[in-house]
């Protein structure tokens, strides 16, 4: 089986707005593309701390996170990325990590765009449920 690494879009979700009102042009949009490794353990997802400059959006706090290894440690936490995976997309916080860590996707991403981790063909799928769209619960 092995790791499941997938190519993400992200985009700074304030210049889409500002793309969509007119009051930037759409080709200002700061987008990047990268691989990222699912971690399915990980509660948030994880971008390293250039890509989240690159992309220019704020720090907003600290959150401690506890490691594999039962280390805790404190993080940075980013708000406005719009993530976009195979069509489906949401706007999320992350940790912010070392200059050039791996992209890590943690669990609220995968819940949030309904995809399952399919490990032996090492890729996320949409829930077979609802192929289209997400589906979540709301009681």
């Amino acid at each position: 089986m092995g790791e499941v690494k997938i190519e993400v879009e992200l985009e700074n979700f304030v210049d889409r707005v500002n793309a969509e009102q007119c009051v930037l042009p759409a080709e200002k949009i700061r987008t990047f593309k990268t691989r990222a490794l699912v971690d399915s353990g990980a509660v948030l997802s994880m971008l390293p701390r250039d890509i989240v400059e690159y992309l220019g959006v704020p720090l907003v706090g600290t959150v401690i996170v506890t490691r594999a290894d039962e280390r805790k440690e404190e993080m940075p936490k980013a708000e406005g990325i719009l993530i976009r995976i195979d069509g489906r997309s949401a706007t999320l916080p992350c940790l912010v990590g070392p200059p050039n860590s791996e992209p890590l996707l943690g669990q609220v991403v995968l819940a949030v765009l309904d995809l399952l981790v399919d490990c032996t063909g090492q890729r996320l799928a949409p829930n077979p449920a609802s192929p289209i769209y997400p589906s979540l619960k709301l009681k």
